[in-house]
């Protein structure tokens, strides 16, 4: 299913909602945009919460093939594509940890950042704010992801998606309108469903950052720079794509 499907549906179940709770509440609202932005915000949040649990198909893995069209649409060589992979995935080359749980990295510290500018959360849910900060060394790495993303997302489900990095290609949940999505939880729904939506993201993700010139050009210090951020160098992030893309560049020929 492509974005635009999802959107289309998306806007059926909200106009539907929209007709059935009319006349219940349109009253309790000063204007139809006040309505409408309650809607928009309760439906979006029945789409997060089920998105993480049903959203995943059978086919969720991504191909090769998935790969080479992507690539070829992009204008880039599949083996650039197979190095952000390596880097962001690992070993795994995987976007789940399993079927049903896209791989995540919770950012605590953008979190705090976050939800500190609505300081009357944190008074009222200090005992879940004080578990997202707590250590867990007694759980696995995406345990603890996981938990804190789940516990965050009863604070402010919109900032616990934006604070987290998701997938095989490690986007922050802050970039979704880049990615092409219509909100932090369609973006969200997205990363859960499949390898290839998370493909379809990062492409998008490119060409909106416009560091898809820097892909096509294989200039990895730029891209580097722009994708993991400043302090790429120390940990090498442009040498270890460089590399990843020759090793890929073999296998190809």
């Amino acid at each position: 299913m492509t974005i635009t499907k999802v959107v289309n549906i998306r806007r059926i179940v909200a106009i539907m909602v929209l007709i059935l709770m009319a006349p219940l509440s349109l009253f309790a609202f000063k204007t139809i945009e006040e309505y409408q932005d309650s809607i928009d915000h309760a439906f979006d949040s029945i789409f997060f919460t089920s998105s993480l649990r049903f959203a995943t198909p059978a086919n969720y893995r991504l191909t090769e093939d998935d790969i080479r069209q992507v690539a070829n649409e992009l204008g880039v060589e599949v083996a650039a594509i197979h190095a952000v992979v390596d880097i962001e995935a690992g070993s795994s080359h995987s976007g789940f940890y399993s079927q049903l749980e896209p791989i995540i990295n919770f950012d605590r510290k953008f979190f705090r950042s976050l939800i500190s500018k609505q300081p009357e959360k944190i008074r009222q849910n200090k005992t879940t704010y004080a578990k997202i900060m707590a250590d867990a060394p007694n759980q696995t790495h995406q345990q603890r992801n996981s938990n804190r993303l789940s516990l965050a997302s009863e604070i402010d489900e919109s900032i616990a998606i934006q604070s987290t990095f998701w997938g095989m290609f490690q986007i922050g949940g802050f970039n979704w309108k880049k990615c092409g999505a219509q909100s932090p939880h369609q973006f969200a729904y997205l990363m859960s469903r499949s390898e290839h939506d998370q493909l379809e993201l990062f492409a998008k993700f490119l060409i909106n950052s416009d560091l898809i010139k820097y892909l096509r050009a294989k200039n990895w210090s730029a891209f580097a720079y722009y994708y993991n951020g400043p302090r790429y160098r120390s940990k090498k992030y442009h040498i270890r794509l460089a590399a990843a893309y020759k090793k890929h560049l073999r296998n190809n020929d």
